[in-house]
Formats: C-alpha cells, structure tokens, sequence
C-alpha cells in the first residue's frame, strides 16, 4: 500500500507542474494577441499597430470621375472614315513594283504601285487620235471661213466645218477626262501606269503582291491609307438609353488590351433610324488615338458619361458591404481605426461602383478586406 502511494504522489506532482506550465503560456498567449476595440462612437473598428488584421486590408484615396449614365455597352473600334482612302486601279493590268509597305506612312500623291496596264495604251492612243483630229478640224474651219469670206464656198459649207471642229473638241475633252480620271490620285509615269495615295496617312492595310494580275472589279481595296491618330468607336445602343444620348456627349471607352485605361471621346453621331432586328440604334463616338495605342477592330466598352460636372467616386465592388437595402464602405480615420459608412451609389457596373453621396474628396477607402471588417464589427457588438 505504501509503495502505491509512493508511485502516484510523484505522478501528481508532474501533472499538477505541467498543468500550471500550460495555464502560464496560455495566459500569456492571450496577454500578447492584438485586441480589437470598439469605440464609444458606433461602427468603428480600431486595431493596434502590427495587428495581423491589418495585412489584409489596404486602403486608398478615391478620385472622382464623370458619372456614367447606364453600363457599359459592346463596341468597336474602326478606322475614321473622314479620314481614310480605299484605293483600288480603275483598269486591270500586272504589278510591276510596290512603292510602299504595310505601316509606311505615306504623302498625298505619293507613289503607292506601278503597273504595266493594256488599257492604259488605248486610252493614250484616243487622247492623241482626238487631239490630232481637232487640230486638222481647226485648220478645215480657218480655210472654210477664209473661203466663205471671197465668197466661194456657201454658207452651209462654213457650217458644217464649224460643227466639226465643235465634234473634235468635245472628243478631246471626253478622251481628255477619261486619263484625268481613271482613279482619284493616278497619274501617268514613263514606267507605266502610276497608283497614288490621295491623302496623306499611314497604308494601314495591302491586298496586293508584286507580279499580280489585278482588275477594277476586285472584291477589296488594294490600299487602305489611313491617319491611326483619328478613329472611331461604333456602339449599337439600345432603344431605351437613346434619350440620354445627344451629339457632343462625353464617353469612356476600355479596351481589353489596356484594362486600366480609360480613353475620353465623344459622341460625334447618332443613326436616324433604328435597326429593326436588333431594336438598336448605332452611335459613333470619336476619340483621339495620337498615342496609337487604339487600333482597328479592336472590341471594346463604352460608358455613357453625364455632363463633366456631375462627378462620382469610382470603387471597386469589393469595396461595399450590403446591410439590407443600404451599401456601406469602410473609411479609414487613421492608421487602424476604420469606420463603416452607409453610401449611395448612383450606378453599378461588373467591377466597380460610383458613390454620389456619403464620401469626402481625399478621404481613404478599404478597397480589399472589407467584408472581414464588416465580419468583426458585428462580433463586437
């Protein structure tokens, strides 16, 4: 009995020592966690500096931008039509050098292809054939009148000369206008027939190749002469935003390529008429591209702006918490003590939100972690 005793007191003594070390650490675990303190003034979280909290909330200051009238709509970007040449050969024949590139920026009337055209030497031959035939017809006229004058040809001779030589000139003038115009900006080279750009701007596109056969029927422009500093984005608007749309309003358009960057333009025009299929009405918007980082047929998204002094305070949606119907930010006072703030938000888009009211210019919003703040404060109450 003696022995038992002497076994289990020993026994005792550990436990009760490990138990005692247990509660210390413990205590001391809890002494040293941060701890969240709730205010006097409702819905504030304050936390203590180096608390593991604050690792993952970050705030920013908000800037005010236009307010968008509605979502973004689907749209593209294509070439400035008020500024861009299609340029095809007005007679069919075989290339026989290229005088510019895909990217060359080009100058109006500058050399863009020769060819070796057939066509070219008829028209050629029915100039100097008119030419020819009017100045033998004004020679026929100046002997008919001197004649006529001594009284030995009649009258209906003098006339006859006259309405010939009339005939010579208008086939001069006809074979005239038929080489002036063959195509806007073609000329006529000792090499053979010359295809020029008629406006200055960069080729932005080339369906020809050296050697090529080609015809004034062809299905595509063989040159698309562009300036890429000026271009367009076409919307197709649906029929119940046309009246918020006019002539002159500001626009903001995104492009995948650049998701950060919104670009200004402006509404330029807006279709007479709506497309009866889509129930849709198309609106061009202009924008200026002098960077060049817009390109033709890119996809983008455009955002309808009211007028430039109705501004908002753009947020990323992660920024909000919801309370019944109310939305709510986080608004950091000072380094660890955040507020909850009802807003009201005036639009909403896929990724971010605009707040009219309920925010101050300068003021720094938690725009990640804001759902574990709301998860706190109401743990505290």
């Amino acid at each position: 009995m003696k022995i038992t005793r002497l076994i289990v007191l020993p026994l005792l003594l550990v436990a009760a020592g490990g138990a005692a070390y247990l509660l210390r650490g413990h205590t001391a675990a809890v002494a040293d966690a941060p701890k969240i303190a709730v205010a006097s003034e409702p819905d504030v979280l304050r936390y203590p500096a180096g608390a593991p909290q604050l690792t993952a909330i970050r705030a920013e200051p908000l800037r005010q931008v236009p307010l968008p009238l509605a979502e973004p709509l689907n749209a593209q970007v294509v070439y400035d039509e008020d500024v861009t040449a299609r340029i095809s050969a007005p007679i069919a024949g075989r290339v026989l050098a290229l005088k510019a590139q895909p990217g060359d920026r080009v100058t109006a009337g500058q050399a863009l292809l020769v060819m070796d055209a057939p066509d070219l030497g008829s028209a050629v031959a029915d100039m100097d054939k008119a030419r020819a035939d009017e100045v033998q017809k004004r020679l026929a006229l100046v002997r008919t009148k001197t004649l006529y004058s001594g009284e030995v040809l009649a009258r209906k001779d003098l006339e006859a000369a006259e309405a010939d030589y009339a005939a010579a000139q208008a086939e001069t003038r006809r074979a005239s206008l038929r080489l002036k115009y063959l195509s806007p900006g073609a000329r006529l080279g000792g090499e053979g027939y010359v295809l020029r750009s008629p406006i200055a701007g960069v080729v932005a596109d080339r369906q020809v190749n050296p050697g090529m056969e080609i015809s004034p029927g062809m299905a595509n422009p063989l040159f698309v002469v562009s300036d890429p500093t000026r271009l367009w984005v076409m919307v197709d608007l649906p029929e119940k935003l046309l009246s918020k749309v006019a002539p002159g309003n500001p626009v903001s358009i995104q492009v995948d390529a650049y998701p950060d960057t919104r670009f200004a333009g402006r509404i330029a025009k807006i279709a007479p008429a709506l497309d009866p299929q889509t129930r849709r009405v198309s609106v061009r918007c202009s924008v200026d591209n002098r960077d060049g980082r817009l390109k033709p047929a890119m996809f983008a998204r455009v955002s309808l702006l009211a007028d430039a002094d109705k501004l908002a305070f753009r947020v990323p949606n992660a920024a909000l918490v919801s309370d019944g119907l109310y939305s709510y930010v986080f608004v950091e006072q000072s380094p660890g003590v955040l507020k909850k703030r009802r807003v009201s938000l005036a639009a909403q888009e896929p990724d971010y939100s605009y707040i009219v009211d309920g925010l101050r210019a300068g003021e720094r919003v938690v725009t990640s972690g804001a759902l574990l703040l709301n998860s706190e404060l109401g743990s505290t109450r």
